[in-house]
């Protein structure tokens, strides 16, 4: 089998990886928004359905008094960000195409390359399973001998006190390196994967980090963009996400179309 995907990734097609401005993602998110104007329904029913989703889980955490899971779920829900978007990368789609968007057709997106798209999904579910149990192992390490209050402030207070400083730094340094491998392998291989069907998961996520490599800083102030809008639709309740959301999917959709160039393809 896995001969079989190996041969299926070396067969795969190979675009020519453009290089683009420095200020370019600024238009990604005009386009962007420019596609949430032209349809708002769907779009804005994916930001809803999330924002909801975020609210559920915070709801749990706090029936369930395990406040110190709040950081590590907030940053996987930021790792499956790619994958949860694919519906929205499918109405910029058929925006571009002049075709119609319905709920519908968004809904059944990932059918246009349902296994790959799968396989993409799975491997960024276990980056996010990683990263929960490494943050469990870090908390553990570092905090064994106090167990962490119950209490919301309380728990804050014990956060932000001088002595969890090594753990919040050794958190925040293995989290952003897990955070960095999702990015470049996910900056574009979703909508790749999306728009060519005969893609293998593993040459979209190849083609992904040359994306990125390609286009370092530009893609440096793409991935500081989207964790700004992200934050700031977690810092709102979730309420900011009916919109952050959708802007950063279709924005998304159009930067792979400005980096990946198919007539230039292998």
């Amino acid at each position: 089998m896995a001969d079989i995907q190996t041969a299926d990734a070396a067969s795969s097609p190979s675009p020519k990886i453009r290089n683009i401005d420095p200020d370019q993602p600024w238009s990604w998110l005009s386009a962007g928004w420019n596609d949430l104007r032209r349809a708002p329904v769907p779009s804005l029913a994916f930001g809803i359905t999330y924002s909801v989703a975020g609210m559920i889980l915070t709801a749990l955490v706090v029936i369930y008094d395990v406040f110190y899971l709040t950081a590590p779920l907030l940053a996987g829900f930021m790792l499956l960000g790619p994958i949860l978007a694919v519906g929205l990368y499918q109405i910029s789609r058929r925006l571009e195409q002049g075709q119609q968007v319905g709920l519908g057709d968004v809904l059944t997106a990932w059918r246009d390359n349902p296994a790959q798209i799968a396989y993409m999904g799975l491997t960024l579910m276990l980056f996010l399973l990683a990263w929960m149990r490494i943050a469990q192992l870090i908390f553990a390490l570092f905090n064994s001998y106090a167990p962490p209050p119950v209490e919301p402030i309380d728990f804050i207070n014990f956060l932000l006190s001088t002595e969890r400083i090594p753990f919040l730094l050794t958190g925040s340094v293995i989290g952003g390196v897990l955070a960095v491998i999702v990015f470049a392998i996910s900056a574009i291989s979703i909508p790749l994967l999306l728009d060519r069907k005969e893609m293998h998961v593993i040459h979209a996520m190849v083609i992904s980090v040359k994306a990125v490599r390609a286009n370092l800083w530009p893609m440096l102030l793409w991935a500081w963009l989207v964790a700004m809008f992200i934050g700031v639709g977690l810092a709102t309740a979730y309420v900011g996400l009916i919109v952050t959301l959708p802007l950063i999917g279709h924005a998304t959709w159009h930067a792979y179309k400005d980096i990946v160039d198919w007539d230039g393809a292998d």
